[in-house]
Formats: C-alpha cells, structure tokens, sequence
C-alpha cells in the first residue's frame, strides 16, 4: 500500500531574523550565565526560553503566557532549527515561563546580567557611551492594593488615578534609545526620588563616570545636582517652579532680553540637514542666552561648590501655543462670569457680594488668570421689613441686585504674554564639551527616551494591559520586555548605521504599504520585521524522504538582512534541517 504523502506548512516570518539577532546579541548565553538552572531541570535553559518567548513577543505582539507553547507547536521545525535542543512539551508552558519571570525578578542576578549585557553591546557594536536619557512611567492594571505590595494608587501618567500602578524608570543610551537600566517601583512613588538609584546602577553597569544625564525637571533637585557633580558625571534638565521662583525666572528673561545677543539656534532634521521655510530659511527652533551661577551644597557634611551654567531659552513654537492657551483660559473665565448670575433651573446663584467675590475668585484660580482679568462686583442693596411669623421676631431683610463687569488688565496680560514660551536649562557640562547650541539640541532630544518608553506601552510590546497578579511575576515581565526593547533599538539602529555608510546607495523602498516607490534611510524596527510577513516554510513527507520549501526572499528581504549584520542562512538553513525524521512528523 502506498502512503500518502503529509504536507504542513509553517508561517516563519520574522522569527528566524529575531531569534539570529538575539544571538548576535549574545541573550541566550548571559542569561544563562547569570541566571543557571538546577541540577534537575529538563528541556531549554532559561536563556533560550527567554530567546524564543521575546521571538514570540516581538513577531506576534502578545506576552502573555498561555499564547506561547500554541504558537511554537506551529513553527516547531522553525525553532528546533535554532535551538540547541529539540523543544520538548513541557518547554514554554505558562508554569515554566512564570518560572522565568520569578528568576528575572531576583535583583541582584539581573542587575549582574543587565551589566553584562550593556557591555557586550557595547563591544559588538562598537559604542562609546556619553549621554544617557532617564525617565519614568507608569502602568496601570486591575490589581489588589496590599500595604507593602508593589501596586498602589499614585499620581497616574495614564490619565487613570482610580486604578492602582507600577512605577517604571527607564535610563536610555543615545543615540539608539536602548535601555540600559530600568527599575519596577511600587506606584505611590515620586520620580525626583527615584533618578539618583537608577542612575547609581547605570555608572555601575556602563563602568564608566563623566556621563551626560538629561532629564525634566525632576532631575533638577539640588540634592541630584551635586551628587551628580560629586561623582564627576554631568547633568542637563530645566528648572521647574520649585528650584527657580517666578521672580527669579522673571530676572533671567530680562537679563536675556536686555543683552541683545540672543543665540539663533535652527534645529536639523533626522538626516542632519537644516529645515527650511516657505522662503528657503532655516527655521528658528529656539532662541537662547547663557549665563553662570555658582552653587554651593554639601554631600555628608563636606561642601561641594561648582559653577552652573544657565540657558535661558525662548520656543517661538512653545510660545505661540502658550499664547493661544492663554488666550482660550481668558476667553473661558469671562464666559463663566458671564453667566455667573444667569438665572436657569437647578443652578445656584450667588445673593451676597461676598458670595460673588467668592465665585469669581474661583473661577479665576481655575482658569489660572488671576490678576489678568478684572472682575467688579457691583451690589444695590434693597431692605424690607418681615413680619414676626410662628415664634419668629420681626425683622428687616436685606437683598442684592447683583451684576458683574469684566475688563482685561493689558498690562499684566503683555506681561505675562512676556514670560512665555521661556525655560531655564542647567547643565554642569563646560562648554568647551557642550556648546550652547549643542546643549539646547540635546534637551530637545529628549523625545529619544519617550520613544523606548512608547514601544513598552504601546505596540508590539504592550506592557498594559497586564495578566499578572504577583509583584515578582510583575517585576520579571517589565524586564523581559525591556530586553525586547533592546533587540527592536539594536535592530534598528544597526540598519541605520550601516544606510548611513551607504551614502550613496538607494534608499530602503517598500517599507510603507501602499507607497512602493517612497523610500527611507531611516527605517524604524517596526516596519523591517514588517516586511519579512507572509514567508511560510512547507514541509512534504514522503516515505522516504522529507522536502522543504521555503518562499524565497525578496531582494528587500535579503538588502535587510545584510544591513543588519544577518546572513541569509538563518532563513536558507530551514530547508537544509532536519528537525526530525520522517516517521515522527508524519504523525503530526
């Protein structure tokens, strides 16, 4: 009897790119080195599980735990290629991968292996590190508030206040955005608190001082600004209303209006060519004016005294928002004093001066426009006898005819209008390292560190919703999608490096559906492990043999791949493997 022939197909994707760049990576074998499994354990080390699930993570945008082992049981030829090991059944089951996050959670063992994996980065893709970004965030979820649990109610970055978080504080590498150090805090935290232990772990695992930190103004603390100048590294953030009064602000526009000697800076655009206007301009960004100060703080009791240089800095973009702003919050306040004495069913009124008084004065510290508005509460008093009724003596009874005039104070509006669009950086850095220019560009960078951030909340990695309830389950899983993190920045910064050594080849074409023909150099990561869907492994078993079928890469694919440092053996080897034989994947 002839047997017939079994045929299954499997869709690879991206997955054979993902897992040889985690390789590249070096993943695999530095988490096993810091994080080894027992004696007794069986199957894949928690290095190559962690491998495959990101490989999971990444090509399907889903973490959580029981979509992992259906997944593989659909590409198992795919990863036993891979492997060091066949997969077995009880590899990637939602029990083993908790496992992982519980180990992942142990502190000491991942701040080992996150060093470790920092300096290795930097070795193979030969960095040399010199500013670090540090931000927070937060993650929100239907959790159980305990006292001394990781989830707890605090002041929300996702506009949701009335569900309990996790706090999460991201320190990035620049240029390429990957992180380099990321802490998971219980949510009641405030970030001022939180930079100096996060930045203590970065200078312990780059190994390295004389680093440039840039923040927001949390950073700002005078308690973080001379531990940082105490260690030898440098600082850049703005100073928020609490290090630097409105009268103090208020000097320094003056001073940097007086001068006359505003420094024009144009900002360039990601190909580092200047943007230009309508009339073939660069377009002003900021205008900005330094000057110095000298601080003096003590660290243990021993003084520490440096000079401090200030960038007073005008955004005619900022500013014109701001203006409008201003402009709406005026337009709103009159409006509801307008209507302060309508009359209309259900609505409360105020009957007294002091009533009125009252109710403007709120309605101005709302709208954030006291003194710029002048409300004048104008009262004609009308007094009538009341007669004594059931016990009540007689008595006189006093009503107001109430009515409100508004006027805008001009001058303090213009003044207002003066201070806006300003902001005061600080930075130890000389100039001689960092020129004013320079520094004002690097702040507004700082978008580098939102964009590691928005891969982790956002799409593929998707850190909210959470399926988790316990802290250390928690705690492993925002690590191991910040090794996601790391493999999408590296990924796409080695593509970019290697276009811009190529300033002469053709731009990247065929990234963007339905735009063939528009091309990049750019690329994001998004997008390269986009253009590598819909390629399907087929396997035919015959009695004798087994053949395999691969859809043949693209000249995309294939430019890709080379731009990332990839050989096109990690797809070509799936036809050239055999997982297993003949017999066993004939009874799949």
């Amino acid at each position: 009897m002839n047997e017939q022939p079994t045929i299954y197909t499997e869709r690879v994707d991206d997955v054979p790119l993902l897992l040889a760049h985690m390789q590249r990576l070096g993943l695999p074998t530095i988490l096993d080195a810091h994080f080894p499994t027992h004696g007794g354990h069986q199957g894949l080390s928690l290095g190559w599980l962690v491998t495959v699930w990101l490989g999971h993570v990444l090509s399907r945008a889903d973490h959580r735990l029981n979509r992992v082992r259906p997944w593989a049981d659909q590409i198992t030829t795919t990863l036993n290629a891979v492997l060091p090991q066949p997969l077995r059944p009880t590899d990637l089951t939602d029990d083993r991968l908790a496992d992982v996050l519980f180990a992942l959670s142990d502190t000491p063992r991942w701040a080992a292996c996150e060093g470790a994996l920092n300096q290795h980065i930097l070795r193979v893709y030969d960095l040399t590190p010199t500013t670090v970004r540090v931000d927070g965030t937060t993650a929100s979820g239907y959790w159980e508030v305990t006292e001394d649990g990781l989830f707890q109610f605090g002041h929300s970055k996702d506009h949701r206040p009335d569900l309990p978080q996790v706090k999460v504080m991201l320190a990035t590498l620049d240029p390429l955005g990957m992180p380099v150090a990321v802490d998971v805090l219980s949510g009641q935290r405030t970030d001022d608190r939180l930079y100096l232990p996060i930045i203590e772990r970065v200078r312990a695992s780059l190994g390295r001082t004389g680093l440039l930190y840039v923040g927001d103004s949390k950073l700002g603390a005078l308690a973080i600004r001379v531990q940082l100048q105490h260690a030898g590294d440098h600082y850049l953030c703005p100073l928020g209303r609490v290090q630097l009064p409105v009268a103090a602000l208020d000097a320094l526009i003056a001073q940097a209006l007086a001068s006359a000697s505003l420094t024009t800076i144009s900002r360039p655009d990601a190909d580092g060519q200047p943007i230009l206007d309508a009339a073939g301009q660069p377009v002003v960004s900021a205008e900005a004016w330094e000057t110095s100060a000298d601080l003096t703080s003590e660290i243990d009791g021993q003084p520490v005294t440096w000079t401090e240089r200030r960038i007073v800095v005008r955004s005619p973009a900022w500013q014109a928002a701001q203006r409008h702003a201003l402009e709406r919050r005026l337009t709103e306040a009159e409006a509801e004093v307008a209507d302060l004495l309508v009359s209309r069913r259900g609505k409360v009124r105020p009957t007294t001066p002091d009533e009125a008084a009252a109710a403007v004065a709120r309605i101005l510290d709302r709208h954030d426009v006291a003194g710029l508005l002048d409300v004048t509460v104008q009262a004609e008093a009308q007094t009538r006898r009341v007669r004594a009724y059931r016990g009540q003596p007689a008595r006189d009874e006093t009503t107001y005819t109430l009515s409100l005039t508004t006027a805008r104070v001009e001058a303090a509006i213009t003044a207002a209008e003066a201070r806006l669009g300003w902001r005061v950086y600080v930075t130890n850095q000389p100039a001689e390292a960092c020129s004013l220019t320079q520094v004002v560009l690097a702040y507004r960078d700082q978008y580098l560190v939102e964009h590691p951030i928005g891969r982790l909340k956002g799409a593929p990695l998707s850190l909210s919703p959470v399926y988790l309830s316990r802290d250390e389950h928690v705690t492993g899983l925002v690590r191991l999608l910040t090794i996601a993190v790391r493999v999408l920045s590296l990924l796409e910064y080695g593509i970019r490096q290697s276009l811009a050594q190529e300033p002469q080849a053709e731009p990247l074409k065929g990234l963007y559906a339905g735009q063939p023909s528009r091309g990049t150099r750019r690329p994001t990561a998004e997008r390269v492990l986009e253009a590598f869907d819909n390629l399907t492994l087929t396997v035919v078993t015959l009695p004798t043999q087994v053949i395999r079928h691969l859809t043949p890469l693209s000249s995309l694919q294939q430019r890709l791949l080379a731009l990332a440092g990839l050989e096109v053996s990690c797809y070509t080897r799936l036809v050239e493997h055999l997982s297993e034989p003949p017999r066993e994947i004939s009874e799949r």
